[in-house]
């Protein structure tokens, strides 16, 4: 899936609206250490008070955000493995009853528990509904709107929330005039942060493919490995940060540790080209690079005598694959910081040209060209010549 799928799914959770259909609720109440179940009910979506459905609707777009290869993952099944997790959800989506429907989502909770102990209370929420997607774009002018021809698109969402204890507080009764205290006892359900879920299946652009599930991590770049093979039964996964930590150890066995800023530079810039002109093609997959791509964008940044040989070389001893392709979306900085003792310095990838490193009178110096004069407090600082 890409970012677009996502967030087309995404903003279709509110209140009232005919292209997503929530049919079933099921929540599932687990006790803390034991992981035993307290509780669970299923009912339909819409018997829920508004408020409760306005406070899972955010819950499900918070499973559903987040950058890519970071936050989000989409993972793809492992075959021929006993008690697969892809069988359970497919089974569940096909499921005749609301009683067979749970039968299912309990038999992922129990893998779920068995493999995993909270020092705290645990809901887990699933949902069973319809994703619709109108075919075309509606035309004004036409009688017949785009709506009544859509995609409709079977789907299961899971949503982990933790509990958390209320705490104690002082209150005013309106009515007796007086402060007291307010003690509740019942645990609080935190929506506002899942600690981890998934959509199943992943949509590319139209069409459901069943061989590949979203998974949400409770923090960027922190994905549950565990959860990720013993409980979804999926292939482990690479984060865009481990990525990105590769990718520069590459230019390193290359390029070695030392070199001008500019260089630094032209390399992200290549990279953004990419980029950019990936997302001006909405049809295009995203840009991958290879040893070959690497090879290109390093001579044309200004390294020299760049070997085809030494770079193969250098994924095969980074990666333990020279045929590894890197997600250029992943590997450029937002910010490089530089912190020295009289400021810290925030500069785009890009603009790191305008960045020079120097030695003036024997000490080390970082020169920054700016466009337009300094102005302080008030007054204009002169330019001095060195």
């Amino acid at each position: 899936m890409n970012k677009k799928d996502i967030a087309n799914i995404r903003k279709q959770f509110k209140l009232d609206n005919h292209l997503m259909n929530i049919k079933e609720i099921f929540n599932v109440y687990v006790q803390k250490e034991s992981g035993e179940i307290y509780h669970h009910v299923s009912q339909a979506f819409q018997m829920l008070e508004q408020e409760a459905q306005e406070l899972f609707l955010a819950n499900f777009k918070k499973v559903l955000t987040g950058a890519l290869d970071a936050k989000l993952f989409e993972l793809r099944f492992k075959r021929d493995v006993e008690d697969s997790t892809q069988m359970i959800l497919f089974d569940g989506l096909q499921a005749a009853t609301a009683e067979d429907w749970k039968e299912y989502m309990l038999e992922i909770v129990a893998k779920l528990f068995a493999h995993t102990v909270y020092e705290f209370d645990t809901m887990v929420t699933f949902i069973r509904g319809e994703y619709r997607k109108p075919v075309r774009k509606r035309d004004s002018e036409a009688e017949e709107g785009a709506d009544d021809e859509v995609y409709s698109n079977p789907f299961i969402l899971c949503s982990l929330n933790k509990t958390d204890q209320p705490k104690k507080a002082l209150m005013f009764d309106y009515v007796e005039k007086e402060f007291k205290s307010y003690n509740v006892f019942d645990p609080i359900i935190n929506l506002d942060s899942p600690m981890l879920g998934f959509l199943f299946p992943a949509f590319n652009d139209n069409a459901a493919d069943v061989n590949h599930i979203l998974y949400c991590a409770g923090k960027a770049n922190q994905p549950d490995g565990g959860f990720i093979e013993e409980i979804l039964t999926c292939e482990e996964i690479i984060t865009a940060q481990e990525d990105k930590e590769s990718f520069e150890q590459i230019l390193k066995e290359v390029m070695g540790d030392a070199v001008p800023a500019s260089v630094i530079s032209n390399v992200y810039e290549e990279i953004d080209k990419l980029v950019q002109e990936n997302e001006e093609n909405e049809e295009s997959e995203a840009p991958t690079l290879d040893y070959r791509d690497v090879e290109r964008i390093l001579t044309v940044s200004g390294i020299e005598n760049v070997e085809p040989a030494k770079v193969e070389h250098a994924f095969k001893a980074v990666v333990d694959d020279e045929k590894h392709e890197f997600k250029a979306n992943s590997l450029i900085p937002k910010t490089i910081k530089i912190k020295t003792k009289a400021a810290d310095v925030s500069i785009d990838p890009k603009e790191l040209k305008y960045v020079k490193y120097i030695t003036y009178q024997g000490k080390r110096c970082l020169l920054l060209e700016v466009d337009e004069e300094i102005v302080f407090e008030g007054f204009r600082l002169e330019t001095e010549t060195l």
